[in-house]
């Protein structure tokens, strides 16, 4: 990934801006160029959160996330606000939260008595079996990512006033989804031995599922409804711009409904990612990204004509 930015950064941000939008350009390749420094060090760090994580310990990968938040703010107001680096700034405050944060995943790791900052290569049947969980995950991940992208090719393709208005909803969006993640954190750390330990109790994973449904159900509406009455009601916070605000007012009901679901969701997804259904995730992922691509390209023809 750092390499691939360092080369095709700039091409790709061109293409993915389109002509309309060339002003920003030189602004977005910065902040990419510096933000993508980061990048073996976030993989590596979520390999660390990973492992804490299986091991059902939460507080460790907590501390780390807290810390580094806290860099990134105090990053962002001093090398934004007073010494006035503008989106530069931004970038490497990120940047440098983001190799915190995984330092203190490792050493999280470390004091459990592994040595976090070792390398081995891995054998062949290693290398095998981490394939068969990677490989389907990977569809899994990358048709999301791959659909939220071309959500925001087209968005930067109607214009100005769409992409910002894009951003603001799909930041919203990102701040209030992440609520439900902890429902699969739970399911893949808690389900795998009721369903494949020594302890195996497929009756006490049942209650868990039904209990991280019910709970995301119950999330999902609560974040539905403060969700989208914050850009409803109070759309000033993000821009004064009406034109922005107007498009932002647009989707507000497929927006509501997105946060209703989406913490329900990510409890079935980690009870499909606990149960080893990876044949199952991928392909119905890999299926709605087809046909929201599909769905995207539909009504992008029918604005453009």
């Amino acid at each position: 990934m750092l390499l691939l930015t360092k080369i095709f950064g700039p091409w790709a941000l061109t293409a993915f801006a389109g002509p309309k939008n060339l002003d920003i350009l030189p602004a977005a390749n910065t902040y990419v160029q510096i933000r993508a420094l980061a990048w073996p060090t976030i993989l590596v760090g979520w390999v660390a959160q990973s492992a804490s994580l299986g091991m059902k310990d939460s507080w460790g990968p907590l501390k780390a996330l807290a810390v580094a938040s806290a860099v990134n703010g105090i990053g962002d107001i001093v090398l934004c606000i007073f010494l006035g680096y503008g989106i530069a700034g931004a970038a490497w405050a990120t940047m440098v939260s983001q190799v915190v944060a995984a330092y203190m995943m490792i050493e999280t790791l470390n004091k459990k008595g592994y040595n976090g900052f070792t390398f081995s290569v891995p054998s062949w049947n290693e290398v095998l079996t981490i394939l068969g969980l990677a490989a389907p995950l990977f569809v899994m991940m990358i048709s999301r990512v791959a659909f939220w992208a071309l959500v925001t090719y087209f968005a930067t393709s109607l214009g100005t006033n769409v992409v910002a208005a894009h951003q603001v909803m799909i930041q919203s969006y990102g701040m209030c989804s992440v609520w439900g993640q902890p429902l699969s954190q739970t399911a893949q750390s808690f389900m795998p031995e009721l369903i494949y330990g020594i302890n195996r109790n497929l009756s006490k994973a049942r209650i868990l599922l039904s209990s991280l449904v019910i709970i995301g159900a119950t999330l999902g509406l609560v974040l539905g409804i403060v969700g989208t009455s914050v850009p409803w009601f109070f759309p000033n916070i993000f821009t004064p711009d009406q034109t922005v605000i107007q498009e932002m007012h647009k989707v507000l009901i497929p927006y509501f409904i997105a946060l209703s679901v989406s913490p329900g969701t990510h409890s079935l997804d980690g009870a499909l990612l606990a149960g080893r259904d990876l044949k199952f995730i991928s392909l119905s992922t890999f299926g709605c990204f087809s046909l929201g691509a599909v769905l995207l390209i539909v009504k992008i023809y029918s604005l453009v004509h």
